[in-house]
């Protein structure tokens, strides 16, 4: 029976060593964690990012991303923190934690998890620059090339 993953888009910070040891709780058969936190940078001048989303839709589409993640791997355990509102540099944006007996599954499902929600996630970005410039974040099509490589 595959993982049920936990799913969380909040405005507010998270803690990744409770997520990590939440994962474990309890569990002898967790063989491998692996982890992907995102960050914002401040590229190019960036003073702050806004992350827009629309409640509930997203939620939904990020469980389905997961969900997918514990089918196609023998996960123990799946989190998925994805954070929205404004964000500056040197802040956690997104976090996502895959536990299983193997390191490999662990490994190759985090991977899958961020290349699929750096694609599929209904987030919108905006930029805002030093001055009060500001744009909106394109889809980039390396990122397209990294969730490709996971299509069955």
């Amino acid at each position: 029976m595959p993982a049920v993953p936990r799913v969380l888009v909040q405005a507010g910070p998270f803690d990744i060593g409770a997520e990590a040891a939440r994962l474990q709780a309890g569990r002898t058969d967790v063989g491998g964690l692996a982890s992907f936190l995102g960050i914002c940078r401040g590229d190019g001048g960036l003073v702050a990012m806004e992350l827009e989303h629309y409640p509930g839709m997203t939620e939904k589409a990020l469980t389905r991303i997961a969900e997918e993640a514990c089918a196609r791997w023998p996960l123990t355990g799946c989190t998925v923190i994805h954070r929205h509102g404004r964000l500056v540099p040197g802040d956690p944006i997104v976090l996502v934690l895959t536990a299983s007996a193997h390191r490999v599954a662990a490994l190759e499902s985090c991977a899958f998890l961020i290349d699929w929600l750096k694609t599929k996630a209904p987030f919108w970005k905006r930029e805002e620059f030093a001055g009060g410039a500001g744009r909106w974040v394109e889809a980039k099509a390396e990122d397209d090339a990294a969730a490709d490589r996971w299509a069955r």
